[in-house]
């Protein structure tokens, strides 16, 4: 799934019509699950309507943007250990 969307820079947000968001908390939702990689093609199709005029949608699509990237650099990865593995398995093969 496509987690980024084409819109106006920063720069360009004054332009825009809409300066308040109605639906700020829905549009912050679809905004994660975009970021994710978990949005539907209908879920991205609402966005990007609301995007092409909506301010604070566009900067909670940039911030969340950014924050994603930031963790995912910051974030150390670390493999589990083999045997820790083995025993998740086991475990698991036991609940069947």
């Amino acid at each position: 799934m496509q987690t980024s969307l084409p819109s106006p820079s920063p720069s360009n947000l004054d332009n825009l019509p809409k300066q308040h968001c109605d639906n700020q908390s829905n549009c912050l939702k679809l905004i994660q699950l975009l970021v994710d990689g978990e949005a539907t093609e209908e879920q991205l199709e609402k966005l990007k309507k609301s995007m092409e005029v909506c301010r604070p949608c566009i900067e909670m699509y940039h911030l969340e943007k950014e924050v994603k990237a930031l963790l995912q650099e910051r974030m150390e990865k670390k493999c589990c250990p083999d045997k820790l593995i083995a025993t998740i398995k086991s475990r698991i093969a036991n609940l069947s």
